[in-house]
């Protein structure tokens, strides 16, 4: 397998996806120098190529780094337009690709054609020494993840396949790695003998909007928690790999998949907000969780015991993404009724501020031994953060990275968990746009119940 590829190819080029997040990364990444290969853009509109150049100008004038960085790009860009289902497209792009022997094929289609694209693909002869990126979904259950993967392992090694989840590449993200075991002062408390418990929070304040049809089809579990969720967890909670490679790191996060305990009803909360009925594209009886409240406990040595609980939903009080490790007391108040102690927590703001928060406490000023607990909070003020995590991740697979992509074996434990809820049959609860869900995620969460991210200053 070459160290770099020679000509980037995007099916779904006239796609949602690559109008907002992929040509503003491909600009980016051209106008900094760091993209010198062809782009071919693949999609079954007939387009001109001067068509598909104007699309590409309008996505990265609205979302991307301004005309400079699109103007880099144009001299690359390339179209082939025509059915996935026919033998001559593929022709076409092997005329396109001209010479170009180790392409990388961005698969930005609905993964139901994946199998469909591979295989053309390989007839074509434009799979060998190729490597392709197929974003998620990664199927919608355990079942189809693994046909899926029976499919596409039919045209290329696993070494040559790139499953993404844009999360993975986000700064804040990868920093829960770092922070983790960077710091040697985390070690010794980061088990169950200190930890009470650990709270992840994603809300979104919008709905579905136009994408009804879609979210039909996925829901809150599919949608976020199979994938960018569980990473969160496995993040928090591996064991420290032996080596910084890929398969070190990724074999850790496969025994915290294996390593989360069967759910039942009593563990799982599925909610829908008031009004996504009346949603374009929603059925009128929808039975579609845009809400999942989760407890999960992980049973190992480290974490027996400590339960990990997960929400995440639409129309939500606020966007954001925050996690929360929540300390336990000290075993001993030595100040008495009046000094009562509150929980030490550690938090890490993902989403749309980031930082890294120390709830401690601090005696106030005065003859009592009264404490108040202080927000310690550093943030990156300089710090790229909101950059597209597509410019990573894109430039990872270039270079042949897999450390930020998710491996067979991961993919199918993922779902196998997921799987789990999908068939335990729960009651979907109604909750009010603009609160945090449903009374019933308040009975499951933990003890004094969940930690609410506020504004930050």
């Amino acid at each position: 397998m070459p160290d770099k590829v020679d000509a980037l190819v995007l099916f779904g080029a006239t796609g949602d996806l690559a109008y907002k997040k992929l040509f503003p990364a491909l600009a980016t990444m051209a106008h900094q120098g760091k993209l010198t290969i062809p782009v071919i853009g693949i999609a079954s509109d007939k387009w001109t190529c001067e068509r598909f150049r104007e699309r590409i100008e309008k996505s990265v004038a609205e979302n991307g780094d301004g005309p400079d960085s699109a103007a880099s790009l144009m001299s690359l860009i390339r179209y082939v337009g025509g059915d996935y289902r026919d033998a001559a497209t593929f022709t076409k792009l092997r005329q396109a690709l001209d010479g170009a022997v180790h392409a990388l094929h961005y698969l930005a289609i609905p993964p139901s054609l994946f199998a469909t694209v591979a295989a053309g693909l390989q007839n074509s002869n434009c799979a060998e020494g190729a490597r392709v990126i197929v974003e998620k979904p990664f199927g919608r259950d355990l079942h189809s993840a693994r046909q899926l993967n029976a499919e596409l392992r039919k045209v290329f090694p696993e070494s040559a396949i790139f499953r993404i989840d844009h999360y993975l590449g986000k700064e804040p993200v990868q920093n829960l790695l770092y922070f983790r075991f960077a710091n040697a002062f985390l070690e010794p408390v980061w088990n169950r003998q200190y930890i009470q418990s650990i709270e992840i929070t994603m809300g979104e304040t919008f709905g579905v909007g136009s994408r009804g049809k879609f979210y039909e089809e996925v829901g809150a579990l599919r949608d976020v928690v199979q994938n960018h969720l569980l990473q969160i967890v496995a993040l928090l909670t591996i064991e420290p790999p032996s080596h910084h490679t890929v398969d070190a790191l990724r074999s850790e996060k496969l025994k915290i998949f294996n390593a989360i305990a069967p759910l039942d009803r009593s563990a799982i909360v599925r909610g829908q907000y008031a009004g996504y009925r009346d949603e374009t594209g929603v059925n009128s009886q929808s039975q579609v969780e845009t809400f999942a409240a989760l407890r999960l406990y992980i049973d190992s040595w480290r974490w027996a015991g400590v339960p990990v609980y997960i929400r995440a939903g639409k129309r939500l009080h606020k966007t954001v993404t925050e996690v929360t490790v929540k300390f336990k007391l000290p075993p001993h108040n030595i100040f008495g009724a009046a000094g009562a102690l509150s929980n030490n927590e550690l938090c890490f703001r993902l989403n749309p501020d980031v930082g890294i928060s120390l709830i401690a406490q601090a005696k106030l000023p005065g003859t009592d031994m009264i404490g108040e607990a202080l927000n310690l909070t550093v943030q990156h003020e300089d710090f790229a953060y909101t950059a597209n995590p597509y410019i990573r991740l894109l430039q990872d697979a270039m270079k042949g990275d897999q450390t930020l992509f998710a491996r067979e074996d991961g993919i199918e434990a993922a779902w196998e968990i997921v799987d789990q809820i999908l068939r335990t049959q729960t009651d979907l609860e109604s909750y009010a746009p603009a609160s945090w869900g449903p009374p019933g995620a308040d009975a499951l969460g933990p003890a004094g119940g969940w930690k609410n991210p506020s504004a930050r200053a």
